[in-house]
């Protein structure tokens, strides 16, 4: 808030009303509006103590203006009235009566006992013991009775042509490999008799 308010004055501050250097009239709209001043405060009041905390943390956290501007951006924020938000939920939950989570759904220990008194086996780490070969839990699985979708005469036909064809391919490339292997053997005993 304290930024954007000061957005706010600077830009008023540096707004221009009359003509300055002599600039045109299109240039001279656009320093009355105030933005110029307004980007020199984002780079010169923002960015750059943004720039010098994340440099020298404990250099600026130690100085007496940033703690006393802390302490008042602390004070803002615990009034609640840069938050519209939550004071509409504080004012909503007063009037529907509603309570903590931990009412309705218990404080995380109580269901942690709870899972294990369900289920006495369980541990946290059991969804990663998985043997191999076997799904991990939760995954999807087809149910046993699923069975796989009819054939019609013409399917059951291209698939013979297709693994016929794969079979040919097949017989041909063991047959070049059976004569590759002729052939390195050959050579083989011809260095063993020389």
């Amino acid at each position: 808030m304290c930024v954007t308010l000061c957005f706010f004055i600077v830009a008023r501050v540096t707004s221009v009303n009359g003509e300055i250097f002599g600039v045109p009239s299109g240039l001279q709209a656009f320093f009355n509006t105030g933005l110029l001043g307004a980007l020199i405060t984002t780079i010169a009041a923002s960015i750059t103590w943004q720039l010098v905390a994340s440099a020298f943390p404990m250099a600026f956290l130690s100085t007496p203006l940033t703690y006393i501007l802390l302490r008042f951006c602390l004070f803002l924020e615990w009034t609640g009235l840069c938050q519209g938000a939550w004071v509409v939920a504080r004012v909503h939950r007063k009037i529907a009566r509603f309570k903590r989570d931990e009412v309705y759904v218990g404080s995380a220990e109580e269901r942690a006992i709870q899972s294990l008194s369900l289920n006495p086996s369980y541990s946290k780490d059991a969804d990663y013991e998985v043997k191999p070969g076997h799904m991990y839990p939760g995954v999807p699985t087809m149910p046993p009775n699923f069975v796989q979708r009819m054939r019609t005469l013409d399917d059951i036909a291209e698939l013979e042509r297709d693994l016929k064809a794969h079979k040919y391919d097949v017989d041909n490339r063991l047959k070049e490999l059976q004569a590759e292997k002729a052939k390195l053997q050959g050579s083989e005993v011809q260095k063993l008799n020389v």
